[in-house]
């Protein structure tokens, strides 16, 4: 790890700039979450809507207090258990978090990132860091720092590639209401209920602004994307990219990639940023996606391809 580097970045958040960072899920664009004037950034920086709220990252779960008023027994239990990790919990905010990170909402999400960088970061910096994907709002999330559009202006900690590769899971825990998951991610919902038993998953559009990453399209390449019902739906074409998970398409395809020839959804989740960033870059008139099984970690893929195409369903003509 290169201190220096990390010291560097430290100060830039101390100075109310962006620094863009790795955890475990995806790299991160952070600003001082204390800071309303650094958190403005964040949201300009994107181009990012403000009624879509942050992620506050915490380097130890004694900061907590910091942020939350409040933390349920249910949350404390899951933060016991899964924390450092790619869980998010929202939970009653603090009043000096400020309301743009939270797009006005009396609540916060707040994690801790499973990366010696991000810890070593949060650690020198001394304060919560609130941050999304470190990418331009609706774009495909960077999972190495050379995904990192220079556009953003941030200072760039490099970690490598990201362990999990999609974002956290989202699990709101409020007083006197269900157990609730609001974006699945890296961590499936089986190891929640797991600790906690039955957990609530709502309509899309239940909690419009409670959550990050909720909106009908996000996480989507430039290059039109149609997710299919099946594999093996369509004839092969030279101008089109096909995202497979376990097998190989028949040749004829302009590009095509493979998410796991092992059929491990971990594996696929760690490599789906990145094959759908090359796809895009092939220079193709569209692109397609095989599902993959919705369970586990399938499930938060399913979530980014649907939020991901651009294209409605039926067969590619």
């Amino acid at each position: 790890m290169d201190l220096e580097a990390v010291e560097a970045a430290a100060a830039e958040l101390r100075a109310g700039r962006l620094v863009a960072f790795p955890t475990e899920t995806v790299y991160g664009l952070g600003g001082d979450a204390l800071n309303p004037e650094s958190v403005a950034k964040i949201f300009s920086a994107k181009g990012r809507p403000t009624f879509d709220p942050l992620i506050c990252h915490i380097a130890r779960a004694d900061e907590l207090p910091k942020l939350a008023r409040e933390v349920t027994e249910a949350a404390g239990r899951l933060a016991s258990r899964f924390w450092p990790g790619p869980l998010t919990l929202i939970l009653p905010k603090q009043p000096a978090v400020p309301d743009l990170v939270t797009a006005g909402e009396p609540t916060v999400g707040v994690r801790i990132p499973h990366h010696p960088i991000a810890g070593a970061l949060l650690e020198a910096f001394g304060g919560p860091i609130a941050a999304p994907s470190a990418n331009l709002f609706g774009a495909v999330s960077p999972t190495q720092a050379d995904h990192i559009d220079a556009r953003l202006g941030a200072y760039v900690l490099d970690g490598g590639p990201c362990r999990v590769g999609v974002e956290s899971t989202i699990v709101a825990c409020l007083p006197g209401k269900p157990i609730t998951l609001l974006r699945p991610g890296g961590l499936a919902r089986e190891a929640l209920e797991a600790e906690v038993g039955a957990i609530e998953v709502p309509p899309p559009r239940a909690f419009p602004s409670a959550s990050p990453g909720r909106l009908e399209r996000h996480y989507a390449p430039a290059t039109p994307l149609r997710l299919l019902d099946a594999p093996g739906v369509l004839e092969p074409r030279a101008d089109v990219g096909y995202l497979a998970f376990s097998t190989p398409p028949p040749p004829g395809y302009g590009a095509v990639e493979v998410l796991s020839p092992t059929g491990r959804l971990p594996e696929a989740a760690q490599r789906l940023f990145a094959a759908l960033r090359r796809l895009d870059r092939a220079g193709l008139t569209r692109l397609v996606a095989e599902p993959v099984p919705e369970e586990g970690l399938g499930v938060a893929i399913m979530d980014r391809l649907r939020r991901a195409a651009t294209l409605p369903n039926p067969r590619v003509s």
